[in-house]
C-alpha cells in the first residue's frame, strides 16, 4: 500500500512538472509577441485598416454561420473550451484522421493577430491559448467577433469578410444574402480547398455543412435550408 502511495505521489509530481514546463514553453512565445506588440496597439492598426468592418455592418446571418459551424458553444465558453477540445480528440481518434481540431473562434483570432508564421505547433498551440485568455480578458466576445471577420483568411489573397467580398462577390458585406453568407463563412476552414476559384463542388460541399450546422443549433428552419440557391457559386471567377 505504501509503494502504490508513494508511486500515486511520485506521479503526481512527474505530470505537474511536465504541465508546467509545457506551460512555459508557450508562455514565452505568448510573452515574445505581446512584449513585441501589446494586443491593444495589434488591434487599433486592425480598426484604422482601409478594410476595417464594423460587426454592425454585416448580415446577421453571416454571424450566424460563422458560430454555427466554427464554435457553435460561442457564447457559453471562456477562451478555451474543454469539452469542445474532449469532442474534437475524440472524433480525431475515432475516424482516424485530422477532422476537427477544437479551437474556439477566439483561438483563431489569437493565431490570426500572431502566430500565422509560427512553424512549431506545440508552442503555437499554447501560445494562442495564452494570448486568447488575455483577448477574452480584455474584450467583450461580440469584439472579438468583430476580430475575427476582419483577420481571416479567404483564399486568393483575400485577408477579412471586405477583401473578400469584394474580390468573390463584387460587392460589400453588408449586402451579402443569406446563400453568399453561408458559402463565405465555409470558406476559411480551408481556403485552398473551398475558395469558389478553386472547387465550386467543395465549396458547395463545404456550404452545405454551414447550412446543416445553422439549422442543428436553430439559426434556420429546414425549410429556409432546402431554399438556399447554390448556383451563384458557378458564376464566379
Amino acid at each position: 500500500m505504501k509503494i502504490l502511495k508513494r508511486f500515486i505521489i511520485i506521479l503526481f509530481i512527474i505530470i505537474v512538472i511536465v504541465a508546467v514546463s509545457f506551460g512555459m514553453y508557450g508562455y514565452t512565445l505568448y510573452n515574445e509577441k505581446i512584449e513585441e506588440q501589446p494586443i491593444a496597439d495589434k488591434i487599433s492598426d486592425i480598426q484604422n485598416g482601409y478594410y476595417f468592418v464594423p460587426i454592425e455592418d454585416v448580415p446577421e446571418d453571416y454571424i450566424n454561420a460563422i458560430i454555427a459551424v466554427e464554435d457553435h458553444r460561442y457564447y457559453d465558453h471562456g477562451a478555451i473550451d474543454i469539452i469542445g477540445i474532449g469532442r474534437a480528440v475524440l472524433t480525431n481518434i475515432t475516424s482516424g484522421e485530422l477532422r476537427e481540431g477544437g479551437s474556439t473562434i477566439t483561438q483563431q483570432v489569437a493565431k490570426n493577430l500572431y502566430f500565422i508564421e509560427e512553424d512549431t505547433v506545440v508552442r503555437r498551440k499554447l501560445a494562442e491559448m495564452f494570448m486568447a485568455i488575455e483577448l477574452e480578458n480584455k474584450y467583450s466576445k461580440e469584439d472579438i467577433l468583430e476580430l475575427y471577420i476582419n483577420t481571416i483568411y479567404f483564399g486568393d489573397g483575400y485577408y477579412g469578410i471586405k477583401q473578400a467580398c469584394n474580390g468573390y462577390l463584387n460587392k460589400e458585406p453588408k449586402d451579402m444574402n443569406l446563400a453568399e453568407s453561408t458559402m463565405m463563412a465555409g470558406i476559411p476552414n480551408a481556403p485552398s480547398a473551398y475558395a469558389p476559384t478553386v472547387n465550386k463542388e467543395l465549396c458547395k460541399e463545404r456550404q452545405n455543412k454551414v447550412i446543416s450546422s445553422m439549422v442543428e443549433y436553430g439559426y434556420l428552419s429546414q425549410d429556409e435550408a432546402d431554399n438556399i440557391d447554390q448556383s451563384f457559386i458557378d458564376e464566379i471567377n
